[in-house]
């Protein structure tokens, strides 16, 4: 089992994009708001979630720290 620990900015970082993603995508299937703002603000919010999950992929799988030690540490202990 692996732990990641993450800096408050980089967990925020994270959320934010994801949150905009998804609320890109539901503004795009929902009805309420009419289309061409729906259209382009759901683009723009879809688009930013996109371009910005690589770089959250690699802030988080960056940072990822061993929860237990090799079976040649121990040996050592």
């Amino acid at each position: 089992m692996k732990t990641m620990m993450l800096t408050l900015p980089t967990f925020a970082f994270v959320v934010g994009t994801r949150a905009a993603l998804g609320f890109g995508l539901g503004l795009l299937l929902a009805d309420r708001v009419p289309e061409s703002r729906r259209r382009t603000v759901g683009l723009a919010l879809v688009a930013i979630g996109v371009a910005t999950t690589i770089p959250a992929a690699m802030s988080v799988f960056g940072r990822r720290v061993p929860s237990e030690l090799p079976s040649a540490q121990h040996q050592l202990m």
